[in-house]
């Protein structure tokens, strides 16, 4: 639950903070009559996003009824996700600087086209966040028991960042962009990691991949698997009683290189150029 919280936290607070730069733009530029038409293009994202979502549920639970199909299915999406996941970290690690001026300059270019096009700017702007959240939340949830506590921790996370977003836009209320989307992205990377480790457990009970009993460690006298803290550490990064030899690679393979590329200190502009 966590892990969808903070998925829905981080991606939510994107899409809040590019729908605060445009309204707050159009609102400087005394042209509110334009509002209607960027909540219409966010109501479609978040409409387009909402099917999206749907489709991966409705696809993996009817279309696929054979197991293998099945897990191929979830094992392709949790390397997507983990794709959409490293890009979008380091993505707004390198554009939060930039990027309510590139969003100021493509709401000025759309507002001398006319009206559909404030829309469908609104709706290019929002509808990437929307789509990747449907991709990861799915693929976070694989194995859950049920999907309703996840989703709700998800609805939560979106509200949540809704919330922050508004207090910030209306009031004096000021938060760290940086810190806040450094720690998250930190975060995220091992969950990435953990669904990576998930897609290759699929592969591997598709029969892509070998080794499924070929187990790397078995800490479950450890580890209870019916602890409170055993599922924490499953439901945020995939650390599990028993795991192959192959999922452990992966999750190492991925977790420590690429966060400790995250976290590595990024040179300012001027100092490349010293």
């Amino acid at each position: 639950m966590l892990a969808t919280y903070l998925i829905g936290l981080r991606e939510g607070l994107e899409a809040t903070l590019v729908v605060s730069i445009l309204v707050a733009f159009l609102v400087k530029s005394e042209r509110k009559d334009r509002l209607p038409q960027v909540g219409a293009g966010v109501a479609l994202a978040v409409a387009l996003s909402v099917f999206f979502g749907w489709l991966l549920s409705y696809t993996e639970t009817t279309l696929l009824q054979r197991y293998e199909q099945r897990e191929l299915f979830e094992a392709v999406t949790s390397v997507l996700a983990v794709g959409f996941v490293t890009w979008m970290i380091f993505w707004m690690r390198r554009a939060a600087r930039s990027i309510a001026g590139d969003l100021r300059g493509k709401l000025r270019d759309a507002l001398a086209v006319g009206s559909i096009a404030v829309g469908v700017m609104a709706f290019l702007a929002v509808v990437r966040e929307g789509l990747e959240t449907s991709l990861i939340f799915y693929s976070a949830v694989q194995g859950a028991s049920s999907n309703t506590r996840p989703l709700l921790a998800l609805i939560g996370g979106i509200g949540s960042a809704v919330v922050i977003g508004w207090l910030m836009y209306a009031t004096a209320v000021r938060i760290n962009l940086g810190t806040f989307f450094t720690w998250t992205g930190a975060v995220l990377v091992l969950v990435a990691a953990g669904i990576l480790k998930y897609g290759v457990h699929d592969f591997q009970e598709s029969g892509v991949l070998p080794g499924l009993n070929n187990l790397a460690y078995d800490i479950s006298a450890v580890l209870d698997p019916s602890a409170w803290y055993t599922a924490l550490l499953t439901g945020m990064f995939n650390i599990t009683p028993t795991a192959s030899v192959l999922e452990t690679l992966a999750w190492l393979a991925y977790g420590l290189p690429v966060l400790a590329i995250f976290l590595w200190p990024v040179r300012s502009h001027q100092e490349n150029h010293a």
